[in-house]
């Protein structure tokens, strides 16, 4: 049986305006499988995002492919929602109106969307904010909105890329503790970037582990930690050591 994503030979490369060329990923090669949780670990600025983008079907691949279920993707689709780092909420609709967006474009009846909308503004643990507007909430609670509007297009994967770096810490920690109640309770297919180790270790069924630009994959490690995991954890504490090292003796 196919991997639910495949990601096979991936190169991106850039050409400026002048003519110069910035290759930023090189022959990238992991795979996905269903209901799986792989973090895409590496330093700032070595194509995270790029390849996450690829992934969705937001940009080309310069040579190699992305399969889906043995598919290869060809632009974006609602079969992988994507939650960005900077959520756009539209500021004039409420929060019940921006999770129930997507299916209103599509035609869905409003009393069946209202219902499907609330299912997941209660999984992200909004109850009784239904009608506050964007400006009206925290940025944590705008992050759990995106959560649930990407949820409401009943992808099979779930892409997202940074998603609490702009938040404090003490959001961040609580906005980690949800994605893992929200993924046990709603399963899905998630490919998760970020460039804090610890987040990476804490989240993961996998990371893969990224180089510099241009950046290809360092490692794949399986995380066998039980959960709910512990920052403090002894054996938490020597992989973090592990992988901080890793990335360190490559730079």
């Amino acid at each position: 049986m196919s991997s639910m994503i495949e990601v096979k030979n991936v190169r991106k490369l850039f050409v400026n305006e002048e003519g110069e060329k910035n290759e930023v990923l090189k022959n990238v090669s992991f795979h996905v499988d269903k209901n799986e949780f792989v973090v895409i670990f590496g330093p700032g600025q070595c194509g995270k995002t790029t390849l996450l983008n690829i992934i969705a079907g937001l940009e080309e691949a310069t040579d190699g492919e992305v399969l889906k279920m043995g598919e290869t993707v060809s632009g974006p689709g609602p079969d992988r929602a994507v939650v960005f780092q900077d959520i756009l909420l539209f500021p004039w609709l409420t929060v019940m109106q921006n999770v129930e967006y997507s299916m209103k474009v599509r035609g869905m009846d409003s009393r069946m969307r209202r219902e499907e909308a609330g299912k997941y503004i209660d999984l992200v643990g909004l109850n009784g904010f239904e009608k506050a507007y964007p400006v009206q909430i925290s940025g944590g609670m705008k992050q759990r909105v995106g959560i649930a509007r990407a949820y409401c297009t009943k992808p099979d994967v779930m892409l997202m890329d940074e998603p609490f770096g702009a938040l404090d810490a003490q959001t961040r920690y609580l906005m980690q503790d949800e994605v893992i109640r929200i993924s046990s309770t709603e399963k899905r297919t998630v490919v998760f970037v970020t460039n804090n180790v610890e987040e990476a270790i804490y989240l993961a069924d996998r990371i893969i582990i990224m180089t510099d630009c241009p950046s290809t994959v360092l490692k794949d490690i399986k995380i066998d930690l039980p959960r709910p995991r512990s920052y403090v954890d002894p054996e938490f504490l020597s992989l973090r050591k592990e992988i901080s090292a890793m990335l360190n003796r490559k730079r």
